[in-house]
């Protein structure tokens, strides 16, 4: 019985030196990553594609996993950081100077509903149904779809309604793929 009920003691509480490892380490680390973060800029932490979610997601991973690890050292996890960071320091320059790069990394925002008609080929490609485009639009509090010009699925993933007048074609809309805007 003894031997159980330490088990569960060690299970629920290591001890007082764990916890000051994790505040010490805690404190190191997050403000490296501050550091690292102030140094490379705001498109760091930008969302403007998949790619840079996924490094978004990566960064707070490897905080996380230097703060509770032991396995891990500061200097490891802050170089670890500083890794992910200039990786998407390259590959964001890369796609402002190549447009094949860009093309390669980044997909094309596509539009999913276009002048009151829902794009169902468009919206099948993307695994995105009805529900949610109208949710968009209720997003934005236009009471009708025939008050929104448009509806994007951005290569974030976010969806980007676009209202106004049906009259002349919108100037946003130029980088978008418009697949069978007659479907």
């Amino acid at each position: 019985m003894t031997d159980e009920l330490a088990t569960v003691t060690d299970w629920l509480f290591k001890g007082w030196q764990s916890i000051g490892r994790i505040l010490i380490v805690g404190v190191l680390a997050y403000a490296g990553l501050l550091i690292i973060l102030r140094i490379s800029g705001k498109r760091t932490l930008s969302k403007l594609n998949a790619f840079d979610l996924v490094v978004t997601v990566a960064l707070g991973s490897t905080l996380s996993t230097i703060i509770v690890s032991r396995q891990t050292g500061v200097a490891d996890g802050l170089t670890a950081l500083a890794l992910l960071v200039f990786l998407q320091y390259v590959v964001a320059w890369l796609s402002v100077r190549w447009p094949w790069f860009e093309r390669f990394i980044k997909d094309e925002p596509t539009l999913l509903f276009h002048q009151g008609h829902y794009l169902k080929k468009a919206m099948r490609e993307q695994r995105v149904n009805e529900d949610e485009v109208l949710a968009a639009i209720r997003s934005v509090g236009a009471p009708y779809p025939d008050d929104v010009m448009a509806v994007v699925l951005e290569t974030d993933g976010s969806l980007t309604v676009i209202q106004g007048t049906n009259e002349k074609p919108a100037d946003s809309l130029k980088n978008v793929q418009q697949p069978g805007i007659s479907d």
